[in-house]
């Protein structure tokens, strides 16, 4: 009980007071979009910039911990799309819904679980993973999709596999990744460690990211009101949080016998309920919205059990 109320509450408590304010109309829609979009793509790639700069590359990449997370979320794609396939869905629709089985909520809620839970000190496997995550994933999500849809139609995969590439590079999270990996290679190089003003600069941006994204999801996951989907939705909810972590951890534990700081990452991570980013994908193709929108909101708000399971399990 006490690891729910002082780690996991906590968490969930700024995200649900962002959650009822926009429900009671005291932060308009517009507001909300203004505070994610500062979140998004400034506070949160400041934050990632400045994590990844301050990574030992060589301790953090844990190829263990990385192979057990990615296979746990590819098994999820894998199944959500056959899943969604058998229940009648579209290919198209089906891919869609896939992804929110893929994409973790790695940031906004794997970070600071994992922070209140073990300490700042224990966050550099999740940032290893996230280093890769947004890139590694959208560009899966993004070549299935195009397969899918260009199935028949002679379309070249590597044009598309291109252009996914490039649309990828230029979205702020990997911006502030690649930005993070040069500040680490000039610093070692030069053996200068960043100007104080602007580290300190970047501590400030980095340390208002977390509370203002997680108020901002409240105020978005307002907005995602589940409908219909139950047998989908039920589907996604259930391999995000509990089919995703418990291949990471069984392939962490027993197969690459990594050490308890990477499983913590690797599992906690996994366990998180789907990203808004789940939803932004869906809506890019205009398919599979309404489910990619509820298991969101309802994975999340489950989320608070499962996560408080899997800390319980986790050494």
């Amino acid at each position: 009980m006490s690891v729910l109320i002082d780690v996991i509450l906590p968490v969930f408590l700024v995200l649900g007071f962002g959650y009822v304010v926009a429900w009671r109309g005291l932060f308009s829609e517009a507001a909300v979009d203004g505070l994610m979009r500062f979140a998004q793509n400034f506070a949160v790639p400041v934050l990632l910039a400045r994590s990844i700069a301050n990574l030992d590359l060589g301790q953090s990449y844990n190829w263990g911990m990385m192979s057990a997370f990615y296979a746990g979320a590819l098994v999820a794609f894998a199944i959500g799309i056959a899943g969604a396939r058998a229940m009648g869905r579209t290919g198209p629709e089906s891919v869609a819904i896939g992804f929110a089985c893929l994409f973790s909520n790695s940031l906004l809620l794997g970070v600071p679980i994992t922070e209140r839970a073990y300490g700042a000190d224990a966050l550099s496997g999740n940032f290893a993973i996230i280093s890769i995550h947004a890139p590694l994933l959208y560009t899966i999500g993004i070549l299935t999709m195009e397969g899918v849809r260009n199935h028949g139609t002679g379309a070249g995969l590597g044009r598309v596999g291109m252009n996914a590439l490039v649309g990828v590079m230029r979205t702020p999270l990997v911006i502030g990744i690649l930005t993070g990996f040069a500040i680490k290679i000039a610093t070692t190089l030069t053996g200068y460690p960043l100007p104080h003003p602007l580290r300190e600069a970047m501590n400030m941006m980095a340390q208002a990211a977390l509370p203002a994204a997680l108020f901002g999801l409240g105020g978005v996951l307002y907005r995602y009101r589940p409908e219909g989907d139950t047998r989908a939705i039920a589907m996604v909810t259930g391999l995000s949080l509990l089919v995703h972590p418990a291949i990471t951890y069984s392939l962490a534990h027993f197969a690459f016998h990594v050490d308890t700081n990477a499983l913590r990452s690797a599992t906690l991570t996994g366990a998180m309920a789907p990203g808004v980013n789940a939803y932004l994908f869906a809506n890019i193709y205009g398919v599979g919205r309404r489910v990619a929108a509820s298991a969101v909101l309802i994975a999340t708000a489950l989320s608070i059990l499962t996560i408080w399971g899997w800390l319980a399990i986790l050494p």
